[in-house]
């Protein structure tokens, strides 16, 4: 998926995968972890989701996003008032609570993030093909080195029924991919066969949704 696809959609108002709400698994999860705030929480690939925003109430939340639009959308919508500066390659949206870095996730560095103590992917790495998924994690190793926590939410469907994205990631591949981490936990399932998975139904067998816990 090359970012003219993504900006496209941006430009488009193509946006089925924005979730209109707080995804429903986010403060359950969160009620189940022993988790204490420690740096800041970092959401690569982030739109203009309201998880930041919910985010927020346990510490300062970094974004990273390709789409200028997304960015701005995600600060009007909420009639939030932010600041923009331009940073290297990247330019800085910036508000107490949520600040976000525009531009390529790959280009990022560890210093424009600082101490990270969670990831939070809600959709980043299923709207990946699996060479950039590769990349993607790599990446994320080398933004936040740890030690930190991630909450995964991943998606798995027949892949011969449909192709991405969203793409569908086994739990197989995700404890491949986090082979380097001290632990990989499934903290929760959803099925969402026959519903509706954010502003989209997908005509697959099976659809299921899954929350892990991964540290290093």
């Amino acid at each position: 998926m090359q970012s003219e696809f993504w900006l496209q959609c941006w430009q488009q108002q193509r946006i089925g995968f924005h979730q209109q709400d707080i995804h429903p698994l986010l403060p359950v999860v969160f009620s189940q972890l022993n988790w204490q705030p420690s740096g800041a929480i970092f959401a690569p690939l982030s739109g203009k989701s309201l998880d930041l925003w919910w985010l927020s109430q346990h510490g300062k939340v970094l974004g990273a996003e390709l789409a200028e639009l997304a960015c701005q959308q995600f600060y009007q919508e909420q009639t939030q008032s932010f600041v923009v500066t331009t940073q290297g390659q990247h330019q800085r949206f910036s508000h107490p609570a949520v600040d976000i870095w525009q531009g390529d996730y790959f280009d990022l560095k560890p210093e424009q993030l600082g101490d990270i103590g969670l990831i939070y992917d809600r959709a980043a790495l299923i709207a990946l093909p699996l060479p950039m998924r590769i990349d993607y994690v790599n990446q994320l190793k080398r933004l936040c080195p740890g030690p930190v926590s991630l909450l995964l939410l991943s998606l798995e469907y027949p892949h011969q029924q449909m192709s991405g994205p969203p793409f569908s990631v086994t739990e197989c591949e995700v404890r491949q991919l986090f082979d380097f981490a001290a632990s990989v936990e499934l903290l929760a399932i959803r099925n969402l066969t026959g519903r509706a998975f954010a502003q989209r139904q997908f005509n697959v067998s099976y659809l299921i949704e899954k929350a892990y816990w991964i540290c290093w």
